[in-house]
Formats: C-alpha cells, sequence, structure tokens
C-alpha cells in the first residue's frame, strides 16, 4: 500500500509541477515574443527620408534694384552687389566661372521687359549691354561690357561657353557675341518683341518667344539664321527644352497656358493650363517635371508654380512660393528648383522630391532672371 501510495503521489505531484513550468514557459515565451515584435518594429519602421543638402550658388538678376545677388547655398550667405546696369536676366556659364547679365545702362529704361506694346518703340531707342562678370569676384565689377540691342531681355551661352545669344526686344533681333573676344559676331531675325530664348540640348537650334506676334522663331546657330516661326498663342514668354530635345515648353502668359512643340515637326502638338501670367519654364534634368512660376498681374501678383508631369501632359502639383513667382532654375543634380519672387524681393528653393518649398532666401530689389552654378571646386568665394 506504501508502495501504491508514493506511486499516486508521485503520479499525482509530477502533473502539478508540470502545469506549473508550462505556466512559466508560457509566459516566458509570451514576454519574448513581445520583446521580438517591439524589436521587429523598432527595425522596420520606416524611416524618415533625409532630404537632399543645396550646394552651389544662385544668382538673380535684381532689375528694380540694378544689383545682382549670389546666394552661396551652402550656409545661406547672400550678397547683393551692384552693377551698371538695370540687368533682366542673368546666365551663369559653366566652365568659364563667367556670369553674363542683360539690360538697359543705369539711364535707360526700367520697364520689366513683358509689356504687350503699351509703351511703343521711342525714336534713338538707347542700347543696352551685356556685361560679363567673374562670378568668384563680384564686386569687382563687370570684367567687360558689351553694347548689344535695344531693350535686351534674355542672354543664353552655347555649351561651350564660347558665345552669347542675346534678345534684343525692341530690334526684333538676336545678337549673336563672341565671350573670347568680346565682339558682336552679327544678329538674327525674329518675331515681334522677342523675350525668352533657350538653346536646344543639341547646340544646334535656339527657340525664341516672340510676346507681340504669338510665335516662337527657330534660328540656326551654325548660320545664324531663322530658320522656322512657330504659331503658339498669345503672348509667348519664355521657352523650355526637356533634356533629349523632343519637346519644347512655351509660357502663353496671356492664356495662362502652356504650348507644347514636337521639336521634330516644329509644330504644337498640346496645351497645358496653368496659373495666372505663367512666365519662365524650366524641365527637370530627368524629364519627368517642367516647372512654371505663374506671375500674376502687377496689381494682383500670384505666388503659384504650377508642375506639369511630362508623361501625363497635366499639372501634377501648385506650389506656393512667394509673390510674383517669375524665373525658374533647376540644380545641375535634379535635386532642388530654385524660383524668383519679383514682389516679395525672394527666392524659393522647392525639393522635387517633395515637391514642397524647403527655403526662402531674401536677395535685391524685383529679382527676374535666375541661374544656377554648381558647386566650385575650390573655396574661392571672395567679391
Amino acid at each position: 500500500m506504501r508502495t501504491n501510495l508514493k506511486s499516486k503521489a508521485t503520479a499525482i505531484a509530477i502533473p502539478v509541477l508540470t502545469g506549473r513550468v508550462q505556466a512559466t514557459r508560457r509566459l516566458t515565451l509570451l514576454a519574448l515574443a513581445a520583446a521580438a515584435g517591439f524589436a521587429a518594429a523598432i527595425s522596420f519602421a520606416p524611416r524618415a527620408h533625409a532630404q537632399p543638402v543645396a550646394a552651389g550658388f544662385v544668382y538673380t538678376a535684381d532689375e528694380h534694384g540694378g544689383s545682382v545677388s549670389r546666394i552661396a547655398l551652402d550656409g545661406g550667405r547672400v550678397d547683393v552687389v551692384p552693377v551698371p546696369i538695370m540687368p533682366h536676366n542673368v546666365q551663369f556659364v559653366p566652365g568659364k566661372g563667367r556670369l553674363l547679365a542683360v539690360g538697359m545702362p543705369m539711364s535707360g529704361s526700367m520697364e520689366d521687359g513683358h509689356g504687350d506694346g503699351g509703351h511703343g518703340k521711342a525714336e534713338a531707342e538707347p542700347k543696352g549691354r551685356l556685361i560679363v562678370l567673374d562670378a568668384a569676384k563680384l564686386a569687382s565689377g563687370p570684367v567687360t561690357s558689351i553694347e548689344v540691342g535695344a531693350h535686351p531681355a534674355h542672354v543664353i551661352a552655347d555649351a561651350q561657353g564660347k558665345r552669347a545669344f542675346v534678345s534684343n526686344a525692341e530690334e526684333n533681333t538676336v545678337s549673336v557675341v563672341d565671350l573670347d573676344t568680346g565682339k558682336t559676331l552679327g544678329t538674327a531675325g525674329t518675331g515681334d518683341y522677342p523675350h525668352g530664348l533657350r538653346i536646344s540640348p543639341d547646340g544646334k537650334s535656339i527657340y525664341v518667344a516672340n510676346v507681340k506676334d504669338g510665335t516662337v522663331s527657330v534660328i540656326d546657330t551654325g548660320t545664324f539664321a531663322e530658320v522656322a516661326r512657330i504659331a503658339v498663342g498669345l503672348t509667348p514668354v519664355q521657352v523650355g527644352f526637356t533634356p533629349d530635345g523632343s519637346r519644347a515648353y512655351v509660357s502663353l502668359r496671356d492664356e495662362n497656358m502652356v504650348a507644347v512643340i514636337d521639336t521634330s515637326t516644329r509644330k504644337v502638338i498640346g496645351r497645358v493650363e496653368v496659373g495666372r501670367s505663367p512666365i519662365q519654364v524650366h524641365a527637370t534634368p530627368d524629364g519627368r517635371s517642367i516647372y512654371v512660376a505663374n506671375q500674376g498681374t502687377d496689381a494682383n501678383p500670384d505666388d503659384a508654380v504650377s508642375v506639369i508631369d511630362v508623361a501625363s501632359g497635366a499639372v501634377a502639383k501648385t506650389i506656393r512660393t512667394g509673390a510674383g513667382a517669375h524665373g525658374v532654375t533647376v540644380s545641375a543634380d535634379g535635386a532642388f528648383v530654385f524660383v524668383s519672387n519679383i514682389v516679395d524681393g525672394t527666392v524659393s528653393q522647392i525639393s522635387v522630391e517633395s515637391r514642397t518649398v524647403v527655403g526662402t532666401h531674401k536677395v535685391g530689389k524685383g529679382p527676374n532672371g535666375i541661374t544656377f552654378e554648381a558647386p566650385r571646386a575650390t573655396s574661392a568665394n571672395a567679391g
């Protein structure tokens, strides 16, 4: 009986002890599972994506202040440097360290260059100037000052930095300038009141927006001759190419539209409705988007930038910047778009990734044209 009782006792005792161990193990496993789940949640939680860091320089033509502003993106320092013209447009020349600016002399007209004929031509219209500055030493003043046509609006340079092209609004011409000698090589005829112009990615053609006759002139860069004139719509102001050169986008100020040109056929193949009074347009380096600055009117300035999706041909987003959104340029790496706000006297820095304004820089009075310089190999930045 004792043996049997001991056996029963043992038989009873073992299940009880086993149950306690199992309960303890279950609690331990649950704790471990919870800890593992917590660790997994930490490991796989989405991390905030780091914003690209802006580097390089942005320049603006401060037409109402008679100055050029330089923004050092690394640190945000802004230098506002007086120049001897009322600059309407600027263009940095990569590889040459030159900054080009065009405008009327200080004693000349101070109009903003987007008139539609209300002021008319004056007799003996004074000539405009193209000034060449050392981008690293702006305060030293122009290295060269070159006479161009009456009321110069925009300036561009070829990929080699050898020649500059200046639209002369009051003369219906484009001046061709040798930047090495400072001499004018000739002029090309355009439509009525040429304004914004851009060179095609292959360097063979220049498209010029003719404000008053609603056309775009196509100029051959080899012969300096106008080889085509494309009807686009009311009051074209500026032109922008996609990186592959297959499309050109033209802002139509008085239609609140952007016309799309097929460059192979030189015909308009589409129109995109944007904000009020679009001025400058610029494609991103990946060719996916066109940024359009909508200035609005003098009485009611706008602060909107339309982002056109190239694939769909529609506006994908509208970004609010500063009053009088006017000029557009893009960083070389495509991470940022910069917009000059003519009424606010600021430059808005837009992240291409988030399509939001991530910075605002105060510059000179009435910034119109805008251009970007990639980071320099040296730290020379005095001036």
